[in-house]
This record gives C-alpha cells, sequence and structure tokens, in this order.
C-alpha cells in the first residue's frame, strides 16, 4: 500500500510539472512556492531537481531548464528541428515577430531604423528579443545595430537564408519602400525618444 507521504509527494511534483508546462517562459522559484503551496525552499528544489534528472533520461523529448530567470520546460536541441514547425511561436507577440522579421531581413540593421518604422514601442520589442537570445546588439555611434543569432536559427528550426526568402513574400515590398535596398548612413544617427521599458512592449 502506497503510503499518503508518498502521495503527497507526487501531487506536489505533479503540480510543479503542471505549472512549468502551463509557462512560456521561465517561472520563478517564489511563484512555483505559491502556485505549490510549498514552504520549505530545500522542499521545492529538492522536487525540481528530482524532476530535471527524470527528464534526462534518452526516452525524454523535454528538459528543465534552469536559468537566471527561473526554471522551465524546453524541447531538447536534438529534437527541435523535427517539431518546431508545430509551434505557432506565442511567446512572440506580433509586434515583437515584426521587429524580428525586419533584422533579420534587413540585417545588420540600425535600431533607429526599425523606430521609424514602429515607433517607441520598439524599444521594448527589442529588450525582449535580445533577452531571449534572438538578437544580438552591438553599440554603433548614438545607436544600436541589430542582427540575429544562432539560437534565431535554432528557435525557428531553419537556415537564415530560408528564412529570409520566407520574408520577402510577406514583408520584402514593404520594407523596401521604407528603407530601400540597403541600410542607409543615417540609420546610425542618434535614436530619436526614449526607450520604452519591457512592459510597455505589447
Amino acid at each position: 500500500m502506497i503510503s499518503e507521504g508518498v502521495n503527497l509527494e507526487k501531487d506536489k511534483k505533479a503540480l510543479l510539472e503542471a505549472a512549468l508546462f502551463m509557462s512560456p517562459d521561465p517561472v520563478t522559484l517564489n511563484t512555483l512556492l505559491k502556485i505549490s503551496g510549498i514552504e520549505s525552499r530545500k522542499e521545492i528544489k529538492d522536487l525540481l531537481d528530482q524532476i530535471k534528472q527524470e527528464h534526462e533520461v534518452d526516452t525524454k523529448g523535454i528538459e528543465l531548464a534552469i536559468t537566471q530567470e527561473g526554471y522551465q520546460f524546453k524541447v531538447k536541441d536534438s529534437y527541435i528541428g523535427q517539431v518546431s514547425s508545430l509551434t505557432p511561436h506565442s511567446d512572440l507577440t506580433d509586434g515583437m515577430l515584426r521587429t524580428l522579421g525586419l533584422v533579420a531581413l534587413r540585417q545588420p540593421m540600425a535600431q533607429s531604423q526599425i523606430v521609424k518604422i514602429q515607433g517607441n514601442k520598439t524599444y521594448g520589442y527589442i529588450q525582449k528579443l535580445e533577452k531571449k537570445g534572438l538578437i544580438t546588439t552591438e553599440k554603433v555611434g548614438r545607436t544600436k545595430v541589430l542582427r540575429t543569432t544562432k539560437e534565431f536559427e535554432r528557435y525557428f528550426g531553419k537556415s537564415l537564408n530560408d528564412i529570409q526568402e520566407n520574408l520577402r513574400l510577406v514583408i520584402g515590398d514593404e520594407a523596401d519602400q521604407q528603407l530601400g535596398t540597403e541600410v542607409p548612413d543615417e540609420g546610425l544617427e542618434e535614436d530619436s525618444g526614449i526607450e520604452n521599458t519591457e512592459d510597455q512592449a505589447g
């Protein structure tokens, strides 16, 4: 007969797994403590360690990632290419996707040029995209130059060239009209407006 204590531990672990599965972003330890009702930080860390170990076996397609932002379930790298087409990338807003598309198509691209197209909310989009590791920013003059990363290709499960070809069909003409075929020198001018914080990016 299974003891009540064992069942209770399984329930707590199952609840933690459910919370991690439902969140598109890393979940902090404090948030998991509140959701689970567990009062001991040692106990919840032990349970999270168990979950992590259980998903490290080859028969599991997901793993528990631990970052500075918290805990998050993610697809293992060896499977991401085969399943990436199933996700609508719900963790990216329309504004973030549009910003990412412009960077991917026109990189290296000046931040000030994207701001001219999308407005000051662009600053928040860029902060979030950089935090997710999808773009890099480099200070050049009084603005920043943006580029996509290898994580960007892994995230979408396609090469940069393939992504660029698809983007040209969607936003290429519009980008040509507003930016021309090259990023102009004035793209390195000082950004106008005040950089918005992340919570202003919708």
